[in-house]
């Protein structure tokens, strides 16, 4: 009896071995597998931020060793660099108008093609196809519709006896031109917002009509509370983009006319690869980091006073 418990107590002990030694193998085998992407995340973005925060502190040119210079680079940055605020008041101009207006379009077109129409299929991917479009050609097509003298929207313009402005060659017209231009890939966030439409119960809609509401109660009381999750995250990914606006600048404008649409991301851009001033660029891009997280945070902060999730009370 004693000898076979025994073996069977060695045997269990093998099992468990075994076992041990087979999750072992399957934690290996699972790192191994996402070794991949680990390594690319060390090496393409962990190491490319850590050295950006120490190179903000430096001055670094990249043909010299960075030299330690402290907080002189934030210090130029806000005492010295009159294009840091130039820049800065162009972007929030931008983010400030492009982000609600496209949250405003993308709504409104949703909601066109949220009903039951015949090919209405082919309508969304119309809508949607400037949003996968390459953005070097959408720019360079918007530089032809909006050329001050042969292009579209003048010439149009000229049929109906109004004369057109320079849109991009004035000052006055540029930035608000750039975000006209915005509105044409509003539909990445009208395909977003048509998925939170559909969500919305039709009963509803038919209990409102009972009670005698219309069109304009019906949307502020059922559809625009029901979609505010998704209008909670529309405008966070608006912000990013909006604070990080550069191919329209760079590629339509470069920055002009008069440094109206110089924006954030064009001065970094300058700073890095025209002025080879990557300790002062880097310093830029932390300063824009800052901005974007406060900016962030306080759309969650306020998100619980005008987002509703469905089981709220």
């Amino acid at each position: 009896m004693n000898g076979s418990q025994t073996k069977r107590t060695a045997s269990s002990k093998k099992k468990k071995g075994s076992g041990l030694t087979m999750k072992k193998k399957e934690g290996l085998l699972g790192y191994l597998f996402a070794s991949p992407w680990i390594i690319g995340f060390f090496i393409f973005t962990l190491y490319p931020v850590c050295s950006s925060l120490y190179y903000s502190f430096t001055s670094y040119n990249t043909l010299q060793s960075p030299k330690w210079i402290g907080l002189q680079n934030y210090i130029h940055m806000f005492t010295k660099d009159p294009l840091f605020f130039k820049s800065l008041w162009n972007t929030a101009f931008y983010a400030v108008l492009s982000v609600p207006l496209g949250i405003i379009a993308g709504v409104l077109v949703a909601m066109l093609l949220n009903q039951k129409v015949k090919g209405m299929r082919v309508f969304r991917t119309i809508f949607y196809l400037p949003t996968i479009a390459s953005s070097v050609a959408t720019a360079l097509l918007w530089m032809w519709i909006m050329e001050p003298n042969f292009g579209i929207l003048n010439t149009f313009l000229a049929k109906i006896g109004i004369t057109g402005p320079g849109w991009l060659t004035d000052p006055a017209w540029s930035k608000p031109s750039l975000i006209l231009m915005s509105l044409w890939s509003v539909g990445g966030g009208m395909l977003i917002y048509l998925a939170a439409l559909q969500d919305v119960p039709v009963s509803l809609y038919e209990s409102a009509s009972l009670d005698g509401a219309g069109g304009l109660k019906q949307f502020f009381n059922i559809t625009l509370p029901l979609i505010t999750p998704t209008l909670f995250f529309n405008p966070i990914t608006g912000i990013i983009g909006g604070l990080q606006v550069f191919n329209q600048a760079f590629i339509m404008t470069n920055g002009g006319p008069a440094y109206s649409t110089y924006f954030y991301a064009y001065h970094l851009y300058t700073k890095a690869f025209t002025d080879y001033s990557m300790g002062y660029a880097s310093a830029l891009a932390w300063v824009l980091l800052v901005i974007t997280l406060v900016l962030s945070m306080i759309v969650f902060k306020t998100s619980n006073r005008w987002v509703y999730y469905d089981g709220e009370q």
